[in-house]
C-alpha cells in the first residue's frame, strides 16, 4: 500500500457512493479503517474466508480470533457498532491476541482482558 484515495459521500449515512471530483490521491504507509456504525460487508473477504457470524452480522471473535485459523477481528468488525474508544482498546487487545498467536507469548499490553 502507498496510500488512499478518499471520496467525500454525498450522504452522512448509507447507502454510500462516491461525490464527483472529491477525489484525490493521499500517500500513506498505513491506513486504518473506522467504518463506525455499520456492520462489516460481507460480501467479498468475509464470504471468501467462511467467516462465522453472530445473530447482528459481526464477525464471531469472542477472544479476537475467528472460526478461521490465523485471522483475527476487532472493533465494529467483532463488537458491532460501537464508540471509536472501543475500537481502539479492543486493536489493542487483538494486537495482543496476534503476537501470542505468532510468538507463543505476548508483552504487549491488553487493554480489555
Amino acid at each position: 500500500m502507498s496510500g488512499v484515495t478518499p471520496v467525500k459521500p454525498p450522504q452522512p449515512a448509507p447507502p454510500f457512493g462516491p461525490v464527483e471530483g472529491t477525489d484525490g490521491q493521499m500517500q500513506a504507509d498505513l491506513v486504518l479503517l473506522a467504518m463506525g456504525f455499520l456492520h462489516p460487508e460481507h460480501k467479498g473477504i468475509v464470504e471468501q474466508l467462511g467467516l462465522d457470524l453472530d445473530a447482528r452480522g459481526n464477525i464471531k471473535a469472542p477472544t479476537y480470533a475467528t472460526s478461521v485459523k490465523g485471522v483475527f477481528a476487532a472493533g465494529d468488525m467483532q463488537r458491532g457498532q460501537s464508540l471509536i474508544v472501543w475500537a481502539i482498546a479492543e486493536g489493542r487487545s487483538a494486537a495482543r491476541a496476534v503476537d501470542r498467536y505468532l510468538m507463543g507469548r505476548s508483552d504487549l499490553p491488553a487493554p480489555l482482558s
